[in-house]
């Protein structure tokens, strides 16, 4: 049987395999995009905004028919990542991914479009929010998983931050439920932030109580700071909804005042983790292409449309110059990994023409 098994396996066509070993955290291209996509429809120009909406559109179908053939033909291995502490936490990229994508479609006022993608992205939320939780704690294999506590535990973060950004997003189209989508944002900003001060406390305690090897301080840890990008966001459009909602005033002060606590401390971070990752990269040269990449242009351009937006809503001028400048280092990096991913995507072509080429 197991004999069977392993040729099947094998066997299996490119695609067959692609599909089997489907990355969880693979929406991460979809996030990047999107949210680049959405700088650039603040900033201009329009037409490059487009263009990347088009191809975080495209890629949201292509990744989301492989991950729905992944779950018909390979639940196994898809149970086994959602058992597994260094991958589980990849699959809140669904939500994530589907939100960012949402923001965008509300800044072109397709507020629809943003509702129904919040639907999916709020049950997938919900199932992961305590499925993987539940599966680390009751299932896991052995006595801790502190060694596997990495930066993509944090797009736990993002993705429940993602769901306020979406329903705070809707409140002005529809202001006959602000009532309900209101506290529902404040709600999961609250959550969000409370998530955060938990996760980041255990990366940390991990690099301090653990040997780092050069693996564990790669791109995902670039999501310390874009978690509280997003988190920003997300204050910035609490403080966006009308003052007379009663959940605004009751908590406006604190949003205000701790969005820009997250502000002053996702900016921290970024001259810690870009020493972190020259290190990563000394120890891993030459650099080559993974999906954990696109890591790193996620919060660069969160950080930039959140340093923006929040600037605006709090009156913080010296905020704007600075957002574009990092939004346009976030353009740069996403063309970086866009053509590393091209060139490892072309690589095994490119090696068959060279060999037929010598023979």
């Amino acid at each position: 049987m197991t004999t069977d098994s392993g040729e099947q396996r094998g066997r299996a066509s490119p695609a067959a395999r692609a599909v089997r070993d489907l990355d969880p955290a693979c929406f991460a291209f979809v996030m990047a995009t999107g949210i680049v996509s959405t700088g650039m429809s603040l900033l201009g120009p329009s037409w490059l905004s487009l263009a990347l909406l088009a191809a975080a559109c495209a890629g949201l179908a292509v990744l989301g028919a492989a991950f729905a053939a992944r779950l018909v033909l390979f639940r196994a291995n898809l149970a086994a990542d959602l058992r597994a502490p260094d991958r589980a936490f990849g699959f809140f990229t669904i939500t994530a991914a589907l939100d960012v994508l949402g923001l965008r479609f509300a800044l072109a006022r397709h507020p629809l479009a943003t509702a129904i993608l919040a639907a999916p992205a709020a049950l997938a939320w919900l199932l992961l929010t305590y499925g993987v939780p539940a599966s680390l704690m009751l299932a896991r294999t052995r006595d801790s998983v502190l060694a596997d506590v990495d930066g993509s535990w944090l797009l736990w973060i993002v993705a429940t931050e993602s769901l306020s950004i979406a329903a705070a997003t809707v409140v002005p189209v529809w202001p006959g439920q602000a009532g309900l989508l209101a506290p529902v944002a404040a709600s999961l900003w609250c959550v969000g932030l409370v998530l955060y001060l938990m996760v980041a406390t255990l990366i940390l305690l991990r690099w301090f109580t653990i040997p780092v090897r050069p693996e564990a301080v790669g791109p995902s840890n670039w999501i310390l700071m874009g978690a509280t990008a997003i988190t920003v966001l997300a204050g910035a459009n609490l403080l966006g909804l009308t003052a007379n909602l009663p959940v605004v005033r009751a908590t406006s002060g604190f949003v205000s005042g701790f969005t820009f606590t997250l502000w002053a401390f996702g900016s921290w971070w970024i001259p810690l983790l870009v020493i972190i990752g020259l290190w990563h990269i000394r120890r891993h040269w030459p650099p080559t292409y993974e999906l954990a990449l696109w890591s790193i242009v996620f919060p660069l351009g969160m950080y930039g449309v959140a340093t923006l937006t929040f600037g605006k809503a709090a009156n913080l001028r010296f905020m704007a110059p600075l957002a574009r400048f990092v939004f346009w280092v976030a353009v740069a990096a996403w063309v970086l990994v866009a053509v590393a991913f091209v060139r490892s995507a072309t690589k095994p072509a490119r090696a068959a023409k060279a060999a037929k080429a010598n023979v």
